[in-house]
C-alpha cells in the first residue's frame, strides 16, 4: 500500500547540501516525490511504503550533512499523488522561518581538487561545494538560491552546470559553485593599477619583501605581512595606529605553530574546526624574541589556520606548489600577520572601492576579487580554558547560527552593549545573535550596528514585539534602540547590565530555575545609578535581586582611572591610610602630586564596585601596568605574571559583612609592598578565587540555591575561571558558564532579549 506525506524540516538546512541528501535517501529507499527550499526551511513531498517513509524520517535527522543542523522534522499525512520518481523542485517563497548558515572553511575534498594539477579547479581561488565555503556573507535573502547570493552575476558554464544538476555530485545544487571559466577572478592592485601575472605569486613576493597587503576574505579584508619581519610588523602598527595591541598570525597548519607556542589537543580542535577561529595559545615565554612586535610583552599568541582558498593558495605557493595534500601535514615556514583591515577601530573593510579608499595609507597593495561581500563578518576569537573554551568574540564561522531558548515567546530585538556590540533577534524559541559589531565609539561602527539590525530582521523576516536595551540611557546602543522603537511604534524594555550577563548564561543553558549569578566585569550602570561591576545576584523569571557586591573603590579622575591602573593603585593606598606615599611611589606620573588631595576630598572620584578595577589596582600595585594601551591589558599582564604558580590563598585576604559586601582590601594591601610581581599575581588569583567561592557558598546556604551562573568579561581570565569553578564544584554546587557566547559584552544582547521575553510573558 502506498502512503504519502508532507515533511517539514527546520534548522540550518539551506546551503548545506540538504536537498541533495534528501534526493539520495529517496533514491535509496525507492521513495517518490520532491524536495524544495522555502522560507521556512526544507519541504518534502514523499510517497512510498509505510516502512520506507518511516525510515526516511529517521534518517533525515540522524544522517544529515555535516554542516546542517536539524531542529525539527514534522510529518503530515496527505493523499497520494502518484509521483513519478523523485526530483529537486524550484524554491518556494513565504514568510521566513529558516536561517542561513555561517561561513566555514574549505573542505578536504575541495582542497584535494585545489592542489590537483590535472583537475580543472587547480589553484581556483573560489573553489567550494555544499560542504564548505561562504554562506552568510554572500547571501542577500532567503530562500538560499544562487539568484539571492553574490554569485548571481556569474552564470554557470556547461561543465559546472552539469555538476550542479548531477545528483551524485557533491556540487548538486551547490549555489556558490564555479570554476576558473565562470567564476570570480583575482587581481592584485597597487598604486599603478593591476599587477600583471599570477596574483597569488605576486602577493607572496610582496609579503616576502616586507610589504603590507590587504587580502579579501569571507567577511571583509585582512591586512597581512610577514610575521617574522620585525620592520614590516612595525610599519603595520604605525600605519594602523595600533601601538601595542597584539596581532593574530596565520600558519599553514598546527605543526607550523608548535615551535612558537604549544598546541594542546583542545586548541588544535578549535584551530582545525570548520569554523576556523583565532585561537589564543600560551607560549613558553614572551614572544618578543621569536616574533618581535607581534604581541609586545605577552606570551599569548592569537593564531589561526587558513579558511579560504585564497589563504590556502598563499601557503601552497610558499611551499612550491606541491600536488596533493601531504604538504599540509608538514611544518611550513611561512607565518603571516593576519589582522582585520579596519583603521582606527572602525568596522572591517568590506567593499572593493571602500578598500581602495580606507586602506590607501595602510596597505601597499590589495589582493582583490569581483565576488561581492554582502555582509561584514570579523574573525571569531576563542580562548581555551582547560578542555573547553571561551569565546572572546563570536562572529565568522558561528554567527548568525541560532541558540535554542528555554521557551518560545514574543519576538524581541535587543541592541546589546556599548562595547563589543552585537544585536540579537528572537523568533519563537530561537535567538539569533549577529556577528561582532565592535565598540560604538565612532560613526562608522554605529552605522554598522544599524546595518546589522536591518540585515538580521530582513534575513529572518522577524517582526519584533519589543525592543530591549541596556539600562544606561546615554549609551549609543540604548539610544539606537529607543530611536528604533519610536520609529516602529514598539514598546521598550531596559535591562540592567549585569542581570543581562547572568540571563545570557541561563538562556544558553536552558536554565529557568533560580540561580545565584556572579557578574564580574569592567562597568555597567546599576539600578542606583552608580557604576557596578562585581555583583552577586539572585536571578529568576526575568527578575533579579542584588544580594551583594564588592566593596566600592574610588575612581580618581573618573574614566581615566579605567585606562590608568596606577590611579586605581593610588586609590587603594588612600583607603589603606597610605595616601601620603602616592606622590613618591608614582613620581613619574604628572598627576601623582595632586592625587592624594583629590582622593582625600573625594573630588572627581566616583565610586565603583567593578571587579575589572580591582584587577587594575592589583596590576598597578605590582608594577605590571601603569597605563593601558588597549582594553584589559592590565588584567592580561596580571594573569600572565601568575602563570605556572598556584600558591595557597591568603586566608585573611577578604571580609564579608552582614550586607553581603565582599571586601578585598586586605588582599590588595598584601600586594602594596610585594617585590616579587609573579608571586603577588599568583597570590592575587588564588585568594580571589577562594574569596569568591566563600561569598557564593554563604549565599547558597542563605538562599538554598545550589546553581551558580557566571557572567562578565572577567571570566575570560583562565586562572580565575578554573580555580573558582573547581572550588564551587568541590562544594557540591552546580556551575553554569558561558560556552557558546562570550562571557563579556559580546553576549549581552542575548541576555537582554531573554529578560525581555520573560517580562512580556509575565505581563500577558
Amino acid at each position: 500500500m502506498t502512503c504519502a506525506c508532507r515533511i517539514r524540516v527546520t534548522g540550518i538546512v539551506q546551503g548545506v547540501g540538504f536537498r541533495p541528501f534528501v534526493w539520495r535517501l529517496a533514491q535509496e529507499l525507492n521513495v517518490s516525490g520532491w524536495v524544495r527550499n522555502d522560507a521556512a526551511g526544507v519541504e518534502i513531498a514523499a510517497e512510498g511504503a509505510a516502512t520506507q517513509l518511516g525510515t526516511l524520517l529517521e534518517r533525515l535527522r540522524d544522517e544529515a550533512p555535516a554542516l546542517a543542523r536539524v531542529d525539527s522534522v514534522q510529518r503530515i499525512d496527505s493523499p497520494p499523488q502518484r509521483f513519478s520518481g523523485f526530483v529537486i523542485a524550484d524554491s518556494a517563497g513565504g514568510h521566513a522561518a529558516t536561517a542561513i548558515g555561517p561561513d566555514v572553511a574549505t573542505c578536504p575534498d575541495c582542497l584535494a581538487e585545489l592542489f590537483d594539477p590535472g583537475g580543472r579547479r587547480w589553484r581556483h581561488a573560489f573553489i567550494t561545494c555544499t560542504h564548505c565555503g561562504p554562506r552568510y556573507t554572500v547571501t542577500q535573502s532567503l530562500p538560499y538560491d544562487r539568484t539571492r547570493t553574490s554569485l548571481a552575476p556569474f552564470p554557470l558554464c556547461p561543465a559546472c552546470a552539469r555538476e550542479y544538476g548531477a545528483p551524485a555530485d557533491r556540487r548538486f545544487h551547490a549555489e556558490t559553485t564555479c570554476c576558473p571559466r565562470c567564476g570570480p577572478h583575482l587581481a592584485l592592485i597597487d598604486d599603478e593599477g593591476a599587477v600583471p601575472g599570477d596574483a597569488i605569486a605576486a602577493t607572496l613576493r610582496l609579503l616576502r619583501a616586507g610589504s603590507i597587503v590587504a587580502i579579501k576574505s569571507l567577511g571583509g579584508f585582512h591586512l597581512a605581512c610577514d610575521a617574522r619581519n620585525a620592520q614590516a610588523v612595525a610599519r603595520l602598527r604605525l600605519r594602523k595606529n595600533r601601538e601595542a595591541k597584539p596581532f593574530a598570525v596565520m600558519a599553514a597548519n598546527a605543526q607550523s605553530l608548535e615551535a612558537i607556542a604549544p598546541v594542546p589537543a583542545p586548541a588544535r580542535g578549535w584551530l582545525e574546526s570548520a569554523e576556523r577561529p583565532v585561537v589564543l595559545l600560551d607560549a613558553p615565554s614572551e614572544l618578543d624574541a621569536t616574533l618581535p612586535g607581534v604581541a609586545p610583552g605577552l606570551r599569548t599568541l592569537g593564531a589561526m589556520l587558513p579558511a579560504t582558498p585564497i589563504q590556502f593558495l598563499l601557503f601552497h605557493e610558499a611551499a612550491g606548489r606541491p600536488s596533493g595534500l601531504a604538504w599540509l601535514e608538514q611544518e611550513q615556514p611561512l607565518l603571516l600577520v593576519m589582522t582585520s583591515a579596519n583603521p582606527g577601530g572602525e568596522p572591517i573593510v568590506r567593499g572593493n572601492a571602500e578598500a581602495r579608499e580606507r586602506l590607501a595609507t595602510i596597505a601597499d597593495a590589495i589582493l582583490d576579487h569581483d565576488r561581492e561581500i554582502v555582509a561584514r563578518c570579523d574573525d571569531s576569537v576563542v580562548r581555551p580554558q582547560g578542555a573547553a573554551g571561551r569565546f572572546v568574540r563570536r562572529s565568522r564561522g558561528y554567527a548568525p547560527a541560532s541558540l535554542r531558548l528555554p521557551a518560545a515567546g514574543p519576538s524581541v530585538i535587543s541592541f546589546g552593549a556599548h562595547l563589543k556590540n552585537s544585536v540579537c533577534v528572537t523568533r519563537g524559541d530561537e535567538a539569533f545573535l549577529s556577528p561582532h559589531v565592535g565598540d560604538l565609539d565612532n560613526a562608522a561602527t554605529c552605522t554598522f550596528q544599524a546595518e546589522n539590525v536591518q540585515r538580521m530582521l530582513g534575513l529572518l523576516q522577524a517582526r519584533p514585539d519589543v525592543v530591549a536595551h541596556d539600562l544606561h540611557p546615554e549609551d549609543h546602543a540604548s539610544q539606537a534602540a529607543l530611536a528604533f522603537a519610536a520609529e516602529h511604534g514598539l514598546r521598550t524594555h531596559a535591562v540592567q547590565h549585569h542581570h543581562a550577563h547572568i540571563a545570557a548564561t541561563c538562556a544558553e543553558h536552558g536554565w529557568r530555575a533560580p540561580v545565584l549569578g556572579l557578574a564580574l566585569d569592567g562597568v555597567g550602570l546599576g539600578t542606583d545609578a552608580t557604576a557596578w561591576g562585581g555583583e552577586l545576584l539572585q536571578v529568576q523569571d526575568g527578575r533579579f535581586d542584588r544580594l551583594g557586591h564588592l566593596r566600592p573603590l574610588p575612581l580618581p579622575g573618573g574614566d581615566r582611572a579605567a585606562r590608568q591602573p596606577w590611579r586605581m593603585a593610588a586609590a587603594v593606598l588612600h583607603l589603606l591610610g597610605r595616601g601620603d606615599q602616592i606622590a613618591a611611589r608614582f613620581a613619574q606620573e604628572p598627576a601623582s602630586g595632586a592625587m592624594f588631595e583629590m582622593l582625600r576630598r573625594g573630588v572627581n572620584c566616583p565610586q565603583t564596585t567593578s571587579m575589572g578595577r580591582v584587577f587594575d589596582a592589583a596590576a598597578g600595585l605590582l608594577g605590571l601596568c601603569a597605563h593601558m594601551q588597549y582594553e584589559a591589558e592590565a588584567a592580561m599582564r596580571l594573569e600572565q605574571a601568575a602563570h605556572g604558580r598556584q600558591p595557597e590563598p591568603l586566608w585573611c585576604g577578604w571580609h564579608i559583612d552582614a550586607d553581603g559586601v565582599l571586601d578585598l582590601l586586605p588582599l590588595l594591601a598584601s600586594l602594596a609592598d610585594e617585590r616579587d610581581a609573579r608571586a603577588g599575581a599568583a597570590r592575587f588569583h588564588a585568594t580571589l578565587a577562594a574569596a569568591l567561592a566563600d561569598w557564593l557558598r554563604r549565599a547558597s546556604i542563605l538562599t538554598d540555591i545550589r546553581t551558580i551562573a557566571f557572567g562578565g568579561g572577567c571570566f575570560l581570565n583562565t586562572q580565575l575561571s578554573l580555580q573558582l569553578a573547581d572550588r564551587l564544584e568541590h562544594e557540591g554546587l552546580r556551575v553554569l558558564q558561558p560556552e557558546r557566547l562570550p562571557p563579556g559584552d559580546g553576549g549581552l544582547a542575548l541576555g537582554q532579549a531573554w529578560v525581555a521575553m520573560q517580562a512580556l510573558q509575565g505581563d500577558s
